[in-house]
């Protein structure tokens, strides 16, 4: 029997700092309460970081749809990676693990991914067709790749070689934090790393996001690319709605 659709469901963004969730109204692509934060536990154990999570969606009565973003390529649920997280995540089914400790059916997916899919439907890629990448600028690169507004899932183009570095070591935004680098400085380093994945997908549109693009007006007028350049447009947000719409548009199927 199909489900019957609903216009909210919970999101959560787990991340190497903080776990963070909120229901999301999924007609506006908004919060529908107000974001709870709790700190990442140290060691960020599955059972730890399962514990965290468990309350939140108790603490907030949820009983629904329940989307989670992760730091790592999640391939059919179960973490591949662990970015800021602790190793020992790498192999584990992370769906089950929230799913036991939530009583919730959990639908989980990396976080750049989730918060390009939120862009997509809602924010600065929304009504784009073609082929869209979003680029989270923070303590690495995440990335995530879009035809005619679908996911292409676990790109990490973060991770493409780049004057023999990952392109995060160079350009991401704890590069230019670390480096004490002015945003025209930076901005190069951005263009170089840009120009290498325009060249390699010919995209119609970049979305750049991450806390450094709230500065966007520093350092995109800078950039030099053939391609169109669009600050993201849900910030902070992004990551909880883009895992909200992902568990309730799997359960619609």
């Amino acid at each position: 029997m199909p489900r019957i659709r609903t216009s909210t469901a919970f999101g959560i963004d787990i991340g190497g700092s903080g776990i963070k969730g909120a229901v999301v109204d999924l007609e506006r692509g908004d919060l529908a309460t107000q974001r709870v934060k709790y700190l990442t536990p140290n060691p960020s154990t599955p059972g730890s970081v399962a514990e965290v999570v468990a309350r939140l969606v108790k603490e907030a009565g949820w009983t629904g749809e329940l989307g989670a973003t992760f730091p790592a390529v999640i391939q059919h649920g179960v973490a591949k990676t662990a970015a800021n997280v602790d190793k020992s995540w790498i192999g584990t089914d992370v769906d089950k693990v929230l799913t036991d400790a939530t009583g919730c059916e959990v639908t989980v997916l990396n976080d750049a991914d989730a918060a390009g899919i939120a862009e997509a439907r809602f924010g600065a890629a929304r009504g784009v067709d073609g082929v869209v990448i979003l680029l989270t600028f923070g303590t690495g690169i995440g990335s995530a790749l879009l035809l005619d507004g679908q996911l292409v899932p676990n790109t990490e183009l973060g991770h493409l070689e780049l004057d023999g570095h990952d392109a995060e070591k160079k350009a991401s935004s704890a590069a230019k934090d670390n480096e004490d680098l002015s945003y025209k400085q930076w901005a190069k380093r951005v263009q170089r790393y840009l120009r290498h994945v325009e060249n390699l997908f010919t995209p119609d549109l970049f979305v750049v996001g991450g806390g450094v693009s709230k500065y966007a007006d520093k350092w995109v007028p800078l950039l030099e690319l053939s391609t169109p350049v669009k600050p993201a447009q849900l910030l902070n947000n992004a990551g909880i709605v883009g895992a909200a719409m992902a568990a309730h548009e799997k359960f619609a199927e």
